[in-house]
């Protein structure tokens, strides 16, 4: 194991948030997650736990706030319904630096708090 990173997300603090400034979707998500999460009459939940995984992502690369890209960082979904992270430009290298080769992903959200833990394995 390289690393191991956790995160939770206040859903209605997340919904203020992509209100207040509608440009956070285009910055922190790719295409493919946006049109996942609008498939939903209410995307907040899946916006917010997509969020916290790419913090949880962040915290096992050992990286800081502003270190690696966000939007470098992809929650992408497998048939099956389980997630897994594909990393782009500044996440993939940092990545790549620190010998990670395999992501597990786990995401789960209540009504009011999405939670994500990643674990980065060489």
């Amino acid at each position: 194991m390289i690393g191991i990173g956790l995160d939770v997300v206040e859903i209605e603090r997340f919904r203020t948030s992509l209100a207040r400034t509608p440009g956070l979707k285009t910055r922190l998500f790719r295409p493919e997650e946006r049109a996942y999460a609008e498939l939903r009459h209410d995307p907040t939940e899946r916006y917010a736990v997509r969020f916290a995984a790419k913090e949880a992502v962040m915290k096992a690369l050992g990286c800081g706030i502003g270190e690696v890209a966000m939007f470098d960082i992809e929650v992408e979904r497998a048939a099956s319904g389980a997630p897994s992270v594909r990393l782009h430009g500044s996440a993939l290298v940092k990545a790549g630096q620190l010998g990670v080769g395999y992501w597990l992903l786990t995401l789960t959200h209540t009504s009011r708090d999405a939670q994500a833990i990643a674990v980065a394995l060489a």
